[in-house]
């Protein structure tokens, strides 16, 4: 019960309080909550930055998480990535990390994991970043492209619980160096850029670590990410072999002084073809638009290039998802400030709402690194989740949940969601999945500080709300399927997503695309727009379930 205080103010004055506080309980009553189950649950990862002494851009990076259904069971499992000991760039206390390792984890399919890195032959180990997952061989599993410091490597899914290293057939090692300093790639992005009918893979390289440069103002200080040139993103095109050739140049995409930090695919101006956003550390950030297999950079005429200071701060990814309802996806940019939040007014114009949303007071400060936005508590609109960390110096900050009131304003529900919020982290890669199979959305976090293991967060939402999931399955015909947008319509309400499964910072989230439903109990129609252009629409899904979709076959699987 909310009790009337009366002062003197005008009554419009009085009646948005009222409806503030209103909205405010409403919100903390229905906020999603979540237990760590780490330890239960048999996780027991350590990152690692190669010795005990933080000191560089290299160490305060971190490392990303993926999800994946490696060995087809119907229940996602989780590879986590890790630093190592690198001789002249780590202190000498280091040297038991020489031969740590990327870690996988089966999910037994019983709330428990088991590590299986070796035995898959995932434990790689070079300093690893991030983990592309695709089934690049449309063959019905997923296989990995690492994303390193120093030489990448893609993994082929054998469809046996085992992965063979087939880097060097598909020449995909890319360069030794850039800019003069070994090359240290962060990103992977898929999409058929050509339309061609072939996935094509872009990799974001972030900068030339100089491992002897002191900074100038303060050699006692961490140099500035700025005090670095920068290293191409690279693009390479598939053959009709399967094999690939760099084409980066000839598709106008070669920045030799970007600094990528994430990379993120979609149609961002609904002409049919795939775009790109580059998140890039204080630089103006780009937004490429495909003009017929060759892009153009119009970050600054969309608005999307600098945050509403009009500064290139330490962007780290940009996140998709319809925030508001409007059928236009939106883009969640975390940084080491406050963040941006565009709004997407149609057609690819973009509108700073960092203020008017409620996110910037919130995120300031805080040291934003991966995030997403996802329906935690399935009532039909999008959350944020941040995992948080300073970058200079190693101090830890609170992790950030915020709820959407269902029109596009966050209020921080944090508080109320469990011992994880209340305290402080320095986390880095974050992914969001499903591992329990119960329709709720799960978080797995990557920490920096020594000593910390990786969190695993259920999901305990006590909640009568609706869902659907959808796997989008292989095309017989090749037909890439990065960028499918799907509309589900229940009742009033119409959400739309993308299949784009990049979703935060050097991680790659549950590739199921995910709708609550809030109390709806029917779903009117499905309709599913391929990336070539093809719409098929299902009707009589069911709700409450996982559903399997192939293009021109419908529902594969219930």
């Amino acid at each position: 019960m909310i009790k009337a205080v009366h002062y003197p103010m005008k009554k419009t004055r009085a009646l948005t309080l009222i409806f503030y506080l209103i909205s405010s309980s409403c919100l903390a009553q229905s906020a999603p909550t979540f237990a760590e189950v780490t330890a239960a649950s048999g996780i027991d990862f350590q990152y690692t930055f190669g010795d005990y002494t933080y000191e560089n851009i290299m160490e305060s990076s971190g490392a990303g998480i993926s999800i994946l259904d490696y060995n087809q069971d119907g229940f996602y499992d989780i590879y986590l990535l890790n630093g190592t000991y690198l001789e002249g760039i780590s202190s000498s206390d280091g040297q038991k990390h020489v031969d740590s390792s990327n870690k996988l984890y089966r999910n037994n399919g019983d709330g428990s994991f088991t590590e299986v890195s070796q035995q898959a032959g995932l434990d790689n180990k070079q300093w690893s970043m991030a983990a592309g997952v695709y089934d690049f061989d449309h063959d019905g599993d997923e296989d990995i492209y690492l994303a390193n410091y120093g030489p990448n490597v893609f993994y082929l899914n054998n469809g046996n619980g085992t992965f063979t290293d087939i880097t060097e057939k598909l020449g995909l090692e890319g360069p030794s160096e850039l800019n003069g300093f070994t090359k240290w790639s962060v990103s992977v992005a898929f999409l058929d850029y050509n339309q061609d009918r072939r996935t094509d893979i872009l990799v974001g390289n972030f900068l030339a670590f100089d491992p002897d440069h002191r900074s100038s103002p303060d050699p006692t200080l961490m140099p500035h990410p700025g005090e670095y040139k920068g290293q191409a993103s690279l693009l390479y095109q598939q053959k009709p072999d399967g094999t690939f050739k760099e084409s980066t140049q000839s598709a106008h995409l070669l920045y030799p002084d970007s600094k990528c930090m994430g990379l993120t695919v979609f149609d961002v101006d609904q002409d049919g073809d795939m775009d790109i956003f580059q998140s890039n550390d204080h630089q103006p950030n780009f937004l490429l638009r495909n003009e017929k297999g060759v892009f153009k950079e119009v970050g600054i005429p969309s608005g999307v290039a600098v945050n509403n200071e009009g500064k290139g701060t330490g962007s780290m990814h940009g996140s998709l998802g319809d925030i508001d309802g409007d059928g236009h996806l939106d883009i969640l940019v975390t940084d080491l400030k406050h963040g941006s939040l565009y709004r997407n007014t149609g057609l690819g114009i973009f509108k700073d709402v960092t203020y008017s949303s409620g996110v910037a007071p919130h995120f300031k400060g805080k040291g934003g690194w991966a995030a997403m936005l996802s329906d935690f508590d399935n009532d039909g609109d999008l959350d944020i989740f941040s995992a948080n960390g300073t970058a200079e110096e190693l101090i830890l900050q609170p992790p950030l949940l915020l709820e959407n009131n269902g029109k596009g304003r966050f209020v921080n529900s944090g508080k109320t969601a469990g011992t994880y919020f209340q305290e402080k982290h320095s986390g880095r890669g974050a992914a969001v999945l499903d591992y329990d199979n119960d329709g709720d959305l799960d978080i797995i976090i990557s920490h920096l500080e020594p000593g910390s293991k990786a969190s695993l967060l259920e999901n305990t939402h006590n909640h009568q709300n609706h869902w659907l999931g959808v796997t989008i399955v292989t095309s017989n015909d090749g037909t890439s399927l990065i960028g499918t947008k799907i509309t589900l319509v229940a009742g009033s309400q119409t959400q739309v997503r993308v299949f784009q499964p990049s979703t935060g910072y050097l991680s790659y989230s549950d590739p199921r695309i995910h709708f609550g439903m809030g109390t709806n109990s029917q779903i009117d129609e499905v309709k599913i727009e391929w990336p070539d252009g093809a719409v098929e629409t299902l009707k009589n899904v069911r709700i409450d379930q996982y559903i399997s979709v192939g293009k021109g076959i419908g529902i594969v699987k219930r």
